[in-house]
C-alpha cells in the first residue's frame, strides 16, 4: 500500500485506531546541526541509539534518511517536535514540523510528529549514569532513542497501522 504524500501530517494524538505491532519505526531527533537517529525492533518493543548524521543539505540529508529507511525497513518515522516547556511552538518546532513534512513527501514513508519536550535532559541523565563519565553515544541518538521509547510506551490504539509501502 502506497502512502498519500499530499495526507497532513498528525500528531500522535490524532493518530489511527487501527494499528499493526510490526515494521520498524524511525526516531528523529531533528536538530539544524545534527539529526539523531534511533530505530526500533521489528516488533516494536524495543529503541535502541542508531547514528548522529551531520547536516549536508537538505537533498544529501534526504538522500541518506531514504538510504537508512530502505536498509533498515522502516515502515514510521516519529520527528521529535521541540515545543517550549509551555506547550507552545516555537522556531525550532515549526522546523521540525517542515522538516517532517518533507520526509513524508520526498519518503513516502508515514511520518508522526511527538512532543520532545525534556527528551535531551533525559538523555544527559542516560549520558551521564554509571561511574560519572558520559556514554559513548552522541547525545543527539539518546534523544532520538528516549523519543522512541516513550511513543512505544503510548497506548498501542493510538499507534498509526504500519505501511507496507517501500521508500523511494
Amino acid at each position: 500500500m502506497k502512502t498519500n504524500a499530499h495526507a497532513p501530517l498528525r500528531s500522535v494524538q490524532a493518530a489511527s485506531a487501527s494499528h499493526e505491532d510490526s515494521g520498524r519505526i524511525l526516531a528523529v531527533d531533528y536538530g539544524r546541526k545534527k539529526i539523531g537517529l534511533a530505530l526500533s525492533d521489528p516488533l516494536r518493543m524495543t529503541a535502541q541509539p542508531l547514528s548522529t548524521l551531520l547536516r549536508a543539505n537538505r537533498e544529501k540529508d534526504l538522500a541518506r534518511l531514504r538510504q537508512i529507511c530502505r536498509a533498515n525497513e522502516v515502515r514510521l518515522i516519529v520527528v521529535g517536535h521541540p515545543l517550549h516547556i509551555t506547550g507552545e511552538a516555537g522556531d525550532m518546532a515549526d522546523e521540525a514540523a517542515r522538516f517532517a513534512s518533507r520526509l513524508r513527501k520526498n519518503l513516502g514513508i508515514p511520518v508522526e510528529l511527538l512532543d520532545e519536550r525534556l527528551t535531551t535532559w533525559e538523555a544527559r541523565e542516560i549520558s551521564h549514569r554509571g561511574e560519572g563519565s558520559p556514554s559513548e553515544r552522541p547525545l543527539d541518538e539518546l534523544a532520538a532513542a528516549v523519543l522512541l521509547r516513550e511513543y512505544l510506551a503510548r497506548d498501542p490504539a493510538q499507534l498509526p497501522a504500519p505501511t507496507t509501502g517501500e521508500a523511494r
